[in-house]
């Protein structure tokens, strides 16, 4: 698992070093570095997939992100002209990258790294590793097979655009994490328990897979109780936009690496708050998830496992991410608050899930007739 991050000259980041935990949760105003945190990490394994990242240099762009040009990466006001990255491990080993840039060239090559050799065999850079970024599949008539990304690798797409494939392979297999059954589900196997989590958003949820291997998709179609099926495109965007989710979190192994971009997207308050609980069951079980969130209901249901002694605080790493002014200069700062044991946080800066509250303190203010 990873212990510590550090970022030097990278997008908005002069220099900055972050600790992770089992769970952590990136929060706070847009365009102040949260994705660039993760974006660091996707380009690590990016150029390691690429087999550049003890050769050549950083591979900044793929099939996990793209960044664009190398002065895209490069931190705006950064004294040299280099990028450099650190992963400290639980395991106490610590690994450095660091990249020249060229400006003439535009690239940033390899000029140092000290690695040491099991490294690689972290679930950073293996196949016990999932991204979902922001931006997933909604409802569609069906969804492309890859028997290369989820067969021999089980990875279900940056977008999702594979779970529907994964389902259909490993729908039997039972979960890796017995402690994140549903009590309602049918059984222990995979797409039993994606649609007793799925009946949390959607209560009665099933999933019907329609494979068409002839022509390389599969469709899905969605019936709630003694309902007839529906087309996914007849079902609205909640119900498929948050089943990667599910699936990544439940077919995680302890150990594994999620990355997640906005789980709560398209889910209404309780289903947030599910989805925050889930979450927190599946890091108290091993599973390392960092998330990118706007959601107070997600940290809610965080804070609830804490509070119903589900999830031990010292795994539990907020940051969030605010504006600062310096010496003209508008630069990001993290600010990282603590949870206790009972789910509380030791401090709320100005824009850290407070708008529910600033809101209420102007409903409460009296009215002049």
């Amino acid at each position: 698992m990873i212990h510590k991050l550090r970022l030097q000259n990278f997008k908005r980041f002069e220099d900055q070093s972050l600790e992770i935990g089992n769970l952590t949760l990136l929060s706070g105003l847009n365009g102040m570095g949260k994705s660039s945190v993760l974006q660091s990490l996707l380009l690590l394994r990016q150029s390691y997939q690429q087999r550049l990242l003890e050769s050549t240099g950083l591979a900044l762009n793929g099939d996990l992100i793209h960044i664009g040009t190398a002065r895209d990466a490069l931190f705006e006001d950064a004294k040299e002209d280099k990028i450099g990255f650190a992963i400290t491990f639980k395991n106490g080993n610590e690994a450095t990258w660091q990249f020249g840039y060229d400006p003439e060239a535009d690239i940033l090559g390899l000029t140092s790294l000290a690695v040491p050799p099991e490294t690689y065999q972290f679930s950073l850079f293996n196949d016990d590793f999932q991204y979902l970024q922001a931006e997933r599949l909604g409802p569609r008539t069906s969804f492309a097979m890859s028997d290369f990304q989820v067969r021999q690798h089980r990875q279900l797409g940056t977008m999702g655009e594979y779970t529907a494939h994964f389902l259909s392979i490993f729908r039997d297999s039972e979960i890796p994490n017995s402690t994140l059954s549903h009590p309602q589900a049918k059984s222990s196997n995979l797409l039993s328990q994606v649609e007793a989590w799925l009946s949390e958003i959607s209560p009665g949820t099933r999933i019907h897979i329609i494979d068409s291997p002839g022509m390389d998709l599969v469709s899905l179609q969605y019936s709630f109780g003694l309902s007839k099926e529906y087309r996914a495109t007849n079902v609205g965007f909640g119900i498929t936009y948050t089943l990667p989710v599910i699936t990544a979190i439940l077919s995680a192994k302890p150990g594994a690496l999620l990355l997640l971009e906005n789980p709560e997207a398209h889910l209404h308050p309780k289903g947030q708050a599910r989805m925050g609980s889930l979450l927190a069951q599946a890091a108290a079980q091993g599973v390392q998830v960092i998330l990118e969130t706007h959601s107070d209901h997600v940290l809610n249901g965080i804070r609830l496992a804490v509070h119903g002694g589900n999830l031990d605080p010292d795994t539990v790493r907020l940051h969030f991410f605010q504006r600062r002014e310096a010496q003209g200069q508008t630069i990001s700062e993290v600010i990282s608050p603590k949870m206790n044991r009972r789910g509380r946080i030791d401090q709320w800066p100005d824009g850290f899930f407070d708008e529910w509250d600033n809101s209420l303190d102007v409903l409460l203010q009296p009215i002049e007739e």
